[in-house]
């Protein structure tokens, strides 16, 4: 028996059986009629925006991703103390080596700045002079500078498959990625732009290494190219950091076999004098006399 059911003046539900007639049959098809309408159009719009709902909730995480990208800091990253004088390094993988040990050594007493990737995570090889003329704009972006600890030459130096490119060659027969005149011409470019900074200089020495290494460099091109470098910071007044002849007789201590780079000890080695180095040039500010690094 068919049930009706309907509300009352007071709010509650009043069921009450009745018989069915042709009327109800009627209405109960045009229920049926709209309910099936009312569903299908449903459904339809729910399929319509469901695409609209997911990309919003892209956005969103996207968004959300983004800010959390912005806020991480890596290691390489710099927090720095307002009360404190800046200090900026500059220079290829020798360098990355020792900055973090002289940032350490050097804590309460400077910010020590290199370039990085956006979240801090990777430093920045600087390369040689062909990314140096390139770059030097962007990396001197920042604080006032009050000491700048720079070195181009290693990557200069090397073999490579065309001449200012990056591709590395172990063939002597090849190029180097800077001739010895290309890197006087970009070395003193760089410099000019370093001093408009109207920071402390001071200039590393490129590193020696033995022969046989990786790319291709012929090992009395470091003093070659260490020549040409000095002449320029001699005639700028720009003071030098000698690390070639800091580590040159203790290469085998010092380095890695059969390669540029520094074993763990030959890196604080290098830390302690550039951190000392640095340590005058803040007391100081004003220039030193060449090669008094020694």
């Amino acid at each position: 028996m068919p049930l009706a059911i309907q509300s009352t003046a007071s709010g509650y539900t009043q069921i009450s059986a009745f018989f069915p007639n042709r009327r109800f049959f009627r209405q109960l098809k045009d229920c049926t009629m709209v309910h099936t309408l009312t569903m299908t159009l449903t459904f339809s719009l729910a399929f319509a925006i469901s695409p609209l709902l997911r990309a919003d909730q892209g956005s969103a995480a996207q968004s959300n991703a983004g800010a959390q990208a912005e806020t991480k800091t890596g290691e390489w990253a710099t927090t720095p103390d307002p009360d404190l004088p800046n200090v900026l390094i500059l220079g290829d993988s020798i360098s990355i080596g020792y900055t973090l040990q002289v940032r350490d050594a050097l804590t309460g007493k400077a910010n020590v700045y290199r370039p990085h990737s956006p979240d801090g995570r990777r430093p920045e090889n600087c390369s040689g002079t062909t990314k140096g003329v390139a770059d030097i704009g962007r990396w001197l972006k920042g604080p006032q500078w009050d000491v700048i600890h720079f070195n181009f030459g290693l990557h200069d130096l090397k073999h490579v498959r065309e001449a200012d490119a990056s591709q590395a060659s172990n063939s002597m027969d090849d190029p180097r990625q800077a001739e010895p005149e290309t890197y006087r011409k970009n070395l003193t470019e760089i410099v000019e732009k370093l001093k408009a900074t109207d920071a402390k200089l001071i200039y590393a020495t490129t590193t020696g290494y033995p022969a046989g290494v990786s790319p291709a460099r012929l090992p009395a091109d470091a003093k070659v190219y260490n020549e040409i470098a000095i002449e320029i910071m001699n005639a700028n007044e720009i003071e030098i950091n000698d690390l070639y002849a800091l580590c040159q007789d203790r290469l085998d201590e010092l380095q890695l076999n059969k390669n540029v780079h520094f074993n763990a000890k030959g890196k604080a080695v290098q830390a302690k004098r550039v951190a000392r180095v640095i340590a005058r040039g803040l007391e100081s500010r004003e220039p030193a006399a060449p090669n008094a690094s020694k």
